[in-house]
């Protein structure tokens, strides 16, 4: 059977919306009337179950793919043509066999872009851990030099969330999903002594009561629940970024039955599941308590798509009619939007591309060009 990455969505749910939707392995549409098209990128080479697109300082030509089995590879965007060098192997210590299991993320440290951190899961734990250099060859990572800065266990193999990047603040931030099977049955989510469905926060550059890592002075639950909470009430969260001009944190949370969401995650607040799915109440049903949750930015419905994939706010030169346009994705349908934050609150969605592919993950290159990667292991870029 295909092995696919959703976030979470069954695959008679895929199949479903694919006969709702037409077939989803059809190329991507032509240049739209906005002016925005895909282009392929590295061809002839198709990659591994992409799940992820990094750059790091120092870099600026090079693309670094994470592949879900547990590799890391890079890319010329200069040479798009030549062959890809193999950065990092760890698929003997990846658990992969779960549509949502493996390598999950990736960050570059950006002042000391010789380290390089990973999320990936076992066949029972989430690994967070940092790979260094090789000191032959600092081109690649060194297998060897593995520290494992925190690890937690999962109650099941799915909704296990994987995104790592650094925050403006220089920590880590690190997205974890629910726990699995449906409907957050342990409710980890909603608690804080619990790291699942969480957003968590650490220094990495700073060692403190035994661990590889300090938590931050400022981080909110330091004294009622898990010291490395940033915030909490997410199901899983399917990428996150970063604005690299305002500092919002943009996270795109999977939903259960019926809403996509969308959320600007600030620090300590509580973004309402498994109570609400979306706007609505999800647990209890009906008449649930929403005082102290943060509503969603912007859902959407099952009659737009049924897993989303978080992308970025587009800070590059070469589309300028994006500028400022939160970029991202539905997984299930392939359709492409852009969304505006206006400084009122007001938010405008409007659709850029119907695709027709599995968008699994975006990534920006050093410039802040946008580029996916597909689950069928096509790395494209937004044109």
């Amino acid at each position: 059977m295909k092995r696919y990455v959703l976030a979470s969505m069954s695959l008679f749910l895929l199949l479903l919306l694919t006969a709702c939707f037409g077939s989803k392995n059809t190329e991507p549409s032509s240049t739209t009337s906005n002016g925005i098209s895909l282009t392929n990128m590295f061809e002839p080479t198709i990659f591994d179950h992409p799940v992820g697109i990094e750059h790091r300082v120092g870099k600026p030509e090079l693309l670094y793919i994470v592949e879900q089995p547990g590799r890391i590879l890079s890319v010329n965007i200069n040479k798009p043509k030549e062959k890809p060098s193999l950065v990092l192997d760890i698929t003997a210590r990846v658990n992969d066999s779960g549509n949502e299991q493996g390598l999950l993320g990736l960050a570059f440290h950006p002042k000391h872009p010789t380290q390089a951190y990973v999320n990936y899961t076992t066949e029972t734990h989430t690994i967070i851990a940092r790979y260094d250099a090789d000191l032959a060859n600092p081109a690649l990572l060194d297998p060897k030099s593995e520290k494992v800065l925190l690890t937690f266990k999962q109650p099941y193999p799915n909704h296990n969330g994987g995104q790592l990047a650094f925050g403006p603040d220089g920590y880590l931030y690190i997205a974890t999903g629910d726990g699995g099977s449906s409907g957050d049955p342990q409710n980890n989510s909603q608690n804080l002594q619990s790291l699942l469905g969480k957003i968590l926060r650490i220094d990495v550059d700073k060692q403190a009561n035994g661990l590889l890592y300090a938590i931050p002075a400022d981080n909110p639950f330091i004294n009622k629940g898990a010291k490395e909470i940033y915030a909490y009430g997410l199901r899983n969260p399917w990428r996150f970024s970063f604005d690299s001009v305002t500092g919002k944190l943009w996270a795109a949370d999977v939903g259960q039955n019926r809403f996509e969401e969308i959320n600007i995650v600030e620090k300590g607040k509580n973004y309402g599941w498994r109570i609400q799915e979306g706007f609505e109440c999800y647990e209890p049903k009906t008449g649930c308590n929403k005082t102290g949750l943060e509503q969603p930015l912007f859902t959407y419905g099952r009659d737009q798509g049924v897993s989303v994939t978080g992308g970025y706010v587009y800070r590059g030169i070469k589309v300028p009619e994006l500028k400022g346009w939160y970029v991202y994705a539905d997984y299930g349908t392939g359709n492409i939007w852009a969304m505006m934050l206006a400084s009122d609150g007001k938010v405008t969605n409007k659709t850029l591309l119907a695709s027709g592919l599995h968008i699994a993950s975006f990534g920006t290159d050093a410039a802040g060009e946008l580029y996916l990667c597909t689950q069928d292991g096509k790395i494209m870029k937004i044109v």
